[in-house]
């Protein structure tokens, strides 16, 4: 008896499953990391935190990238905009491991192994998009009927 999903009997079928395990475990890691800068730690504190790391402009960059994480983490999720969105994460995760965390060393939690893992993942969706299993599908099989534009196509 072949117990394996029609889903994932192909290797495309494979490939889309993968990418949404991995979409979803990325956007679960920033959508947290957002939250907590801006429910917990709230905007003061992160901007107050990012002074202390050197981070240039930190009022305006405290609150870039806490929205950016909470909201572009959303967006992985859904596969929504997914290629420019892991763009930006993935600048972003490079920013930091360069301006704070490769001084610590590779291992967290100061380390720079938390944000490469993050940036390689982000640029791995910036290369593959989101899969089959995604807004971004969902719109992609839209505009080809004529009805909307596919964000695949604008990033």
């Amino acid at each position: 008896m072949n117990h394996e999903s029609a889903l994932v009997r192909t290797e495309a079928g494979r490939a889309d499953a993968a990418l949404l395990v991995l979409r979803l475990v990325v956007a679960l890691i920033f959508i947290m990391h957002g939250g907590q800068k801006l429910f917990v730690f709230g905007l003061d504190g992160v901007t107050s935190s990012f002074a202390e790391m050197g981070a240039p402009l930190p009022r305006v960059t405290a609150p870039l990238v806490s929205f950016l994480e909470l909201f572009g983490g959303m967006g992985v999720a859904l596969g929504l905009f997914t290629r420019l969105v892991a763009f930006c994460l993935a600048v972003e995760m490079l920013i930091a491991l360069f301006l704070v965390h490769l001084p610590n060393g590779f291992f967290v939690p100061r380390g720079v192994e938390l944000v490469l893992l993050l940036a390689a993942a982000a640029t791995a969706l910036v290369l593959t998009g989101a899969g089959a299993w995604s807004l971004d599908a969902v719109l992609r099989r839209r505009s080809r009927s004529g009805r909307l534009a596919a964000p695949e196509t604008l990033t």
